[in-house]
């Protein structure tokens, strides 16, 4: 055991020890330079998919909206308010400024990803859509890179399926047992029930659930940081001026300085958006639309959601109140963000962050054990293989629920997920070419006067793709999104 313990230990140093973080800051620098900043280019077009009337017109698919919201509820987690909080305490404020850095420029590589995730998407029996890194290796790349393909779904069903959902059901009953005296073994129980209902449905029910769970979650979490901004807004200024000047070395707030802030503010900030990470893509590739590009778009605003917002009103809350004190020893993560809330609002406000942990939490959940079984049936689409992840994965939640100790069994999650990125990050960098030939196709047609461009595959001879999938007769418009 202590082989294979040293073993993920070396894996994760070679990963996120040193290399994986500024690899992705290459990527997404190149990636927003090479694309003419598509990000800033299609902004206002991220937020025509929120409205209900550019909802897809077919109830049996996926709409993109649907498909923002699971990756949303997937992205924002309780590393949104703990690990923000951590982020300050050891980078200082200048930690934020860094953290909405990596998220803009992650917004490309987002872009990019959940494109080529649309672009080889298969259609499965019951006519709905299956993809991610996994299907773009195969279909993009070939078979001979099979092998690179079970790497990555390794890494994912070992990351996202099993470890991060141990961690979730652990800060579910945590926080609940901490406020509400709950115990965990209750908590666990219900938690597993509520998992097993919804991920039995299928996408579809996961879909339907984010629907509902993630605009509450964000919106209300979201408006609790706004009501504080509003209270304090004499003292807004100062904040802002200290999270520039902490994050430029003129002023500073931990040792370490302008070095902390960088390292703490780049790293949660990728934790956090998962922008290059191979996850994303999975749910973006369910989305029923007209052109790749439209999905890719639309992956990037749940990176701007993820991070400017919701990540930005737990840093607000922590930096305009005054249990905070910059480079002393005390409180940090979850109670430091808590005990903000309670200073703010009083002492109801532990209550609310167990209900927002809650629904953070789970909606992760839900997000994780999709991409667990994406990545599954694209070698074994098998009824009983899925079932038998089902379980695993209820297994996995009610024991890290129950057992907070058990966490510590899934130490590999960190490494795995490392690997994981190198893999995608290594995939999209040689599938790059194709993603900007789709863009140049979107940009074409915009110029042309069409506002909702069509992706037409003949066009693309070339390429693996499943016709099904983008056939022109189904595919007419029909919706206003993109």
């Amino acid at each position: 055991m202590e082989v294979v313990t040293k073993l993920f230990t070396l894996l994760e140093d070679l990963t996120w020890g040193w290399s994986l973080i500024p690899i992705l800051v290459i990527f997404g620098v190149f990636m927003t330079l090479m694309s003419g900043f598509v990000q800033f280019r299609f902004f206002d077009r991220m937020f025509r998919v929120l409205w209900p009337r550019n909802e897809t017109a077919d109830p049996n698919q996926i709409s993109a909206r649907q498909a923002l919201m699971i990756s949303v509820g997937g992205r924002v987690g309780g590393g949104n308010i703990a690990g923000v909080a951590v982020a300050i305490t050891l980078g200082g404020p200048g930690a934020v400024f860094w953290m909405w850095a990596i998220a803009l420029v992650g917004m490309a590589t987002s872009l990019i990803e959940c494109t080529l995730a649309q672009i080889y998407k298969r259609r499965t029996p019951d006519g709905a859509f299956r993809g991610g890194p996994a299907t773009y290796i195969r279909h993009g790349l070939g078979e001979s890179y099979r092998w690179l393909a079970v790497v990555y779904v390794i890494c994912l069903i070992g990351s996202f399926a099993f470890g991060f959902n141990a961690f979730q059901g652990n800060t579910i009953a945590g926080a609940v047992n901490d406020s509400l005296g709950i115990d965990r073994l209750v908590t666990g129980c219900v938690l597993a029930i509520i998992t097993g209902f919804i991920i039995y449905g299928g996408i579809h029910r996961i879909a339907k659930a984010a629907d509902v769970i993630v605009p509450v979650m964000a919106l209300s979490y979201i408006g609790v940081a706004l009501l504080i901004i509003a209270m304090n807004l004499g003292e807004l200024p100062r904040v802002l001026g200290s999270i520039f000047a902490n994050a430029f070395g003129f002023e500073e707030a931990v040792s370490g300085g302008v070095g902390a802030a960088v390292a703490q503010g780049l790293r949660r900030g990728l934790f956090s958006n998962e922008a290059g990470l191979g996850s994303a893509p999975n749910v973006a590739a369910t989305a029923d639309v007209y052109h790749p590009i439209s999905q890719g778009i639309t992956q990037s605003l749940s990176v701007f959601i993820d991070t400017l917002l919701v990540c930005s009103a737990t840093a607000f809350v922590i930096l305009l109140g005054d249990v905070y004190v910059p480079g002393a020893e005390g409180v940090s993560g979850v109670v430091l963000t808590q005990q903000s809330l309670v200073h703010h609002l009083g002492s109801w406000a532990q209550y609310y962050l167990t209900f927002a942990v809650f629904l953070f939490a789970f909606s992760s959940i839900m997000y994780n054990y999709y991409l667990g079984e994406t990545a599954l049936v694209e070698f074994v689409n098998r009824p009983a293989a899925i079932h038998v992840l089902r379980v695993l994965v209820i297994g996995v939640v009610l024991l890290g629920a129950s057992a907070p100790g058990a966490t510590s069994v899934f130490f590999f999650s960190d490494p795995l997920m490392g690997l994981l990125a190198l893999v995608n990050l290594v995939v999209i960098l040689m599938l790059f070419p194709v993603a900007i030939r789709v863009l140049n196709d979107y940009r074409a047609q915009l110029k042309a006067g069409n506002e909702r461009p069509v992706f037409d595959a003949a066009r693309f001879p070339e390429l693996d793709l499943d016709k099904t999938a983008w056939d022109p007769e189904r595919n007419r418009p029909r919706q206003t999104s993109h």
